[in-house]
């Protein structure tokens, strides 16, 4: 297996490559990229996890997610995404070297990453560059070129032209209905994507870029520059991008600064943001079950008590 990534990434890069050390870096299920985990929350997956390992030949360095041959497509909607955010973008992210199938296996090759703790005027250089992602709105509709995943569910990305019908049913009700599929019911679908419909319909959004699962464990510093990864890329509200942000645990002050400095949000946003961090709330339930379950019954109580007028 391992000879066939090497030839794959000598056959991408151009450059011959051969492993001369390899370093296994995840941990009971969750990805660590170099020293850093993905994760500070403990609980069981129920899906299949990426294997990590750094890989060198002394020179180049790479950082290798290994999982099941099923995952291949995965790994190409991750791949997908960074690309998008490396053109699309002045936020840097890994750069992908190589992907594909290594005999039961399939792979992502991504450059290696050195993080170094960051500094306050790195998360404030961090917000203002993401706000400035944000103000390129060119693109006409929401959606992405194709369905990708949050996490391992899929995360459908028809083309629509109205913000508020896209969110409902294809975040809202989407979950609810994979929940229901697990005879998992926390209300009337119908009436619950109506009501985060309603809620947003009042909200003018124009389309931008967006990571889409924008948390502590998806960033990281260089000594010069934050980084983005795991991005689940799709044109939509960046208030989605911000409120995540916010759901475990808030970034440092700073990064809000230099956002708020760039393009302030709009009013109404703390009650948007209960809607958008409910769909990464519905996911948890969807992928890992047990209390992510009651906490997703606990979100919903309190978004339905949100007054729409």
């Amino acid at each position: 297996m391992w000879q066939e990534i090497e030839e794959s990434i000598s056959r991408e890069t151009g450059e011959l490559f051969h492993i001369t050390n390899k370093q296994e870096l995840s941990t009971c299920g969750l990805e660590v990229l170099d020293n850093k985990t993905h994760s500070s929350h403990k609980h069981t997956c129920q899906t299949p996890v990426n294997l990590s390992f750094r890989i060198s030949n002394g020179f180049q360095h790479y950082f290798i997610k290994l999982n099941n041959k099923e995952s291949l497509i995965n790994f190409q909607a991750e791949a997908y995404s960074l690309k998008q955010l490396g053109k699309l973008s002045h936020i840097a992210c890994p750069k992908v070297a190589s992907i594909g199938i290594a005999q039961d296996k399939s792979f992502l090759a991504l450059e290696h990453v050195n993080f170094s703790s960051a500094k306050p005027l790195q998360w404030y250089d961090f917000g203002h560059e993401l706000a400035v992602m944000h103000q390129e709105t060119s693109h006409g509709q929401f959606g992405w070129q194709h369905d990708n995943f949050i996490r391992d569910t899929i995360q459908p990305n028809h083309w629509r032209s109205n913000w508020s019908v896209f969110f409902a049913e294809q975040r809202i009700a989407w979950q609810l209905q994979l929940l229901m599929e697990k005879s998992i019911l926390l209300g009337d679908i119908d009436y619950i994507s109506q009501f985060c419909h309603d809620l947003l319909s009042q909200h003018y959004v124009t389309p931008c870029l967006v990571h889409g699962d924008l948390w502590q464990g998806n960033t990281g510093f260089t000594c010069e520059q934050a980084m983005l990864f795991d991005p689940a890329c799709y044109y939509g509200d960046r208030e989605v991008d911000i409120a995540m942000t916010e759901l475990f645990g808030q970034f440092p002050d700073a990064f809000y600064h230099g956002y708020q400095d760039q393009y302030p949000l709009e009013s109404g946003y703390l009650k948007r943001k209960s809607v958008y961090n409910f769909y990464h709330i519905l996911n948890n339930a969807n992928t890992f079950g047990g209390i992510y379950i009651d906490q997703a019954k606990a979100a919903l109580t309190s978004l339905l008590s949100i007054n729409l007028h």
